[in-house]
């Protein structure tokens, strides 16, 4: 059999329709796990607005949440202005890497400060929400951390 024009054409061909389809296959094949990063996602969307008005509101606190790495765990403190029976809401801590740590707990306060136990967290990245209401002003506190 002679190698001519034509045959060389056909061989062309033949080797990129397999690239092509190599390249389907690998991209087909279902490594990773698709997901989105929360599952009531296109709800969340739908709230934006609501929680960019909650983040002005906290801004226009005269002092705002904060948070601080301890012995014990994370601990949350909530403006020393404010009375802690009139605070109520959620605290979430997401995980970026492993949904299955994530946290969420209620607003209880006694004091001014809220403590999440160091066995629940582990050191890393984080992103904390603080969606809480005071007097029937609702704030929000939301951050990117590393524990």
């Amino acid at each position: 059999m002679k190698f001519n024009w034509g045959t060389g054409i056909v061989v062309a061909f033949i080797a990129f329709i397999s690239f092509i389809l190599y390249f389907v296959v690998m991209m087909n094949k279902d490594r990773n796990d698709h997901h989105l990063v929360t599952d009531d996602y296109y709800q969340q969307e739908l709230q934006f607005q609501n929680d960019i008005d909650k983040l002005n509101n906290a801004k226009n606190l005269e002092q705002n949440l904060s948070w601080k790495k301890t012995d014990s765990g994370m601990l949350i403190s909530f403006p020393e202005n404010l009375q802690t029976q009139k605070i109520a809401g959620n605290i979430e801590l997401y995980r970026p890497s492993n949904k299955h740590l994530d946290y969420k707990a209620p607003i209880k306060l006694t004091d001014h400060s809220f403590l999440i136990p160091s066995d629940r967290l582990l050191e890393g990245r984080w992103n904390i929400r603080v969606d809480w209401t005071y007097e029937d002003n609702s704030y929000l506190y939301k951050q990117d951390i590393v524990y």
